[in-house]
């Protein structure tokens, strides 16, 4: 068995606001992500986590924006990342009785992720969500 395991993740945005969950110990603050199963794409694993962590419906932005890699009872786990436009957010979802859920800004996100790689992607989706600056043009 392999000391590193692949997981996916996402970054959850509407409306300017990302969507962070309690972890499964409820001690910090995370993006739903999880293990890819056999037979998944990174991008449908995502998903997955998506609803099942968070309650969250939607789709996701293209390509994914980034990894990062952490460490978990010894095993290096490394996360590929997807942003997600959230169409939905449901009132009740599989892991809601272990998991709280809150829409904060990108700001407070920052402050309350401890990883360092997942900070930097959550800055990126952010940028991916605003369009670039038009040049101007003078004659």
């Amino acid at each position: 068995m392999p000391n590193w395991a692949r997981q996916a993740a996402v970054v959850p945005v509407r409306d300017g606001r990302v969507c962070l969950v309690t972890s499964s110990s409820g001690r910090r603050w995370v993006v739903p992500k999880g293990q890819i199963d056999p037979g998944h794409t990174a991008g449908e694993a995502a998903l997955v986590e998506a609803w099942e962590e968070a309650g969250l419906v939607g789709a996701l932005a293209g390509e994914p924006i980034g990894t990062y890699a952490y460490e978990k009872y010894g095993r290096e786990l490394h996360v590929l990342v997807f942003r997600m436009l959230v169409t939905e957010a449901r009132d009740d979802w599989p892991e809601r009785a272990i998991r709280s859920r809150e829409w904060v800004t990108l700001e407070e996100a920052l402050e309350r992720i401890d990883e360092p790689g997942l900070r930097d992607l959550l800055r990126l989706a952010f940028r991916l969500d605003r369009p670039a600056p038009l040049a101007l043009v003078t004659a």
